[in-house]
C-alpha cells in the first residue's frame, strides 16, 4: 500500500494469511525535498510506489505484487503511455516487477496513510 501527501510518501509491505487476513510486514515512509514538494499528485504516489518497491525489491523478486494507492489515477500508470517524461521513466522502472496497482478507498488506505501524516514540517 502506498499514499502520498504534500511533505511525505509512504508504503507498506503486507502479506496475506492462510486465513485471508492482511499482516504488515515493513513500513516505509521518505520526506520529500522542495522540488518533489511541488510535483502532481499522481507523481508524488508513483513515486511512492517506485520507492515502496525498489526497498522492497529483494522480498518481492519474481512474486506477483498488487500496490494499493488511494489516487485511482496511478492505476493506469502501467497500462499506457504516460504524458510526463518522469512518468514514463518511471513506468519502465515498474517493469522489472510483476506489478498490479489497484485503487482502494482513503479509508481503507489507513496505514500508509497515518504514515505520511505523523511526518510535520
Amino acid at each position: 500500500m502506498v499514499d502520498a501527501s504534500d511533505h511525505t510518501v509512504a508504503g507498506v509491505l503486507t502479506q496475506h494469511s492462510a486465513e485471508g487476513v492482511e499482516r504488515p510486514i515493513a513500513f516505509f515512509s521518505w520526506k520529500l525535498n522542495k522540488t518533489q514538494q511541488s510535483w502532481a499528485t499522481v507523481e508524488k504516489e508513483a513515486y511512492a510506489a517506485l520507492k515502496t518497491l525498489q526497498r522492497v525489491k529483494q522480498w518481492v523478486f519474481g512474486s506477483k505484487i498488487v500496490v494499493y494507492s488511494d489516487h485511482n489515477p496511478l492505476t493506469y500508470l502501467t497500462e499506457a503511455a504516460p504524458k510526463s517524461s518522469k512518468l514514463l521513466r518511471w513506468a519502465l522502472a515498474l517493469q522489472e516487477f510483476n506489478v498490479t496497482f489497484r485503487y482502494r478507498a482513503g479509508n481503507k488506505n489507513v496505514v500508509p496513510d497515518l504514515l505520511t501524516r505523523m511526518c510535520s514540517v
